[in-house]
């Protein structure tokens, strides 16, 4: 099955009652048994919901995975995958990554004993320089946020499986439409769906996909017994947002390359950070393991003063000055002081995140006026 009718059709079942097309809204919180411990498969709504395991198939089948589980953001997912860990167990983590990530990792799980470790995973020499006997997790982002780096999915995923260790790329810049981490070796992927799976930034909701039984049934346990689950409602609209991903995700990508390349172009504009550049350092992995480069830009100005940055946030008139990203509408978002905040100043310089760095999360309106909008901000 090719990838858009896969994506169309994901989960997708006609209501066996009704004959609906649309998976229904279970709104309840609990299922009438026939008697003590017989039911229908679902017995509690933290447990078990029919919106939301027709979503938790659909990630499955969009990661060519055999297990999807949806949680109720990002972070909540992440958090899951953390709580296989034991206190004295380590972690290698991309130095380049999401602000909330880094903020779970240093201000709530270190104090348990895990051990976060730092590096340019980029390079697989500096991963395998940082794998101890007490090596249990390799967190990576591909491409990373806000720089874009890319990491090659396949050799970290060779390191991993040597130290017998798990690999749990987050995807979320990517989507399924874009890589399949799954594919190149990865153990757990990881989607803040808020973005592109939902698409339309009317939800918060993350997911995680494996194919590994029993570690379905230990992110299971956790997700029941911690009950960072979803509600069918916003099961609801994630499933309806998939529908398009393809279409959408086309238009992001085309967008993002017109956008890209004018900024390189522009003459206030020293720097732009996008892995579609034939001399982007990761511009061959990136198309080994990627179908296209993706929506989510970063730039950095001549200026490289704060006012400067600045002013440009403040003067779009399309791209909207808010977090988050892969929403269908265009986006403009200072990291230093919005989605990276959370991560010393002395930290984001050192991994190259000035505090005049600009991302884009590029939305699919009109290239023309995008391109006009940017042109008429940064002047």
């Amino acid at each position: 099955m090719k990838l858009a009718t896969k994506i169309i059709h994901a989960g997708a079942e006609p209501d066996p009652s009704t004959g609906a097309i649309m998976t229904p809204i279970y709104q309840t919180s609990t299922y009438v048994q026939e008697a003590p411990g017989v039911n229908k498969g679902y017995e509690y709504a933290r447990s078990q919901n029919p919106t939301r395991k027709a979503l938790e198939d659909a990630y499955a089948i969009l990661e060519n995975a055999k297990y999807g589980l949806a949680f109720s953001s990002g972070v909540a997912a992440t958090d899951s995958v953390i709580k296989l860990l034991n206190p004295g167990d380590e972690v290698i983590a991309a130095s380049d990554m999401y602000g909330g990530s880094y903020r779970l990792f240093t201000k709530v799980w270190e104090r348990y004993n895990i051990k976060f470790i730092y590096v340019d995973t980029t390079n697989p020499a500096n991963v395998q320089a940082a794998i101890t006997a007490n090596t249990k997790l390799i967190w990576v982002e591909t491409p990373t946020n806000p720089l874009m780096n890319i990491t090659d999915i396949e050799a970290i995923a060779a390191i991993a499986k040597k130290a017998g260790a798990l690999l749990c790329v987050d995807n979320t810049f990517a989507s399924p439409y874009l890589q399949n981490p799954m594919d190149s070796g990865a153990d757990i992927v990881m989607h803040s769906a808020t973005k592109y799976l939902g698409g339309h930034s009317d939800v918060i909701q993350g997911c995680l996909m494996m194919n590994d039984a029993a570690l379905r049934e230990k992110l299971y346990f956790i997700q029941k017994s911690c009950g960072a689950v979803p509600g069918p409602m916003d099961c609801f609209l994630v499933l309806r947002g998939i529908k398009t991903l393809h279409v959408r995700m086309k238009q992001h990508c085309e967008n993002g390359a017109i956008i890209a390349h004018h900024l390189s172009q522009h003459p206030a504009v020293v720097k732009v950070y996008w892995p579609g550049f034939e001399d982007n350092a990761g511009y061959a992995i990136a198309k080994k393991q990627m179908r296209d480069f993706g929506g989510m830009i970063s730039f950095e100005l001549k200026d490289d003063s704060i006012s400067a940055a600045n002013k440009v946030l403040s003067s779009t008139k399309i791209f909207a000055l808010a977090e988050s990203l892969g929403g269908v509408e265009s986006l403009i978002n200072h990291p230093a002081s919005m989605t990276h905040a959370s991560i010393p100043r002395e930290e984001r310089i050192k991994n190259g995140l000035s505090d005049g760095l600009i991302r884009l999360s590029v939305g699919i309106e009109d290239a023309g006026d995008l391109v006009a909008d940017l042109n008429q901000a940064i002047g």
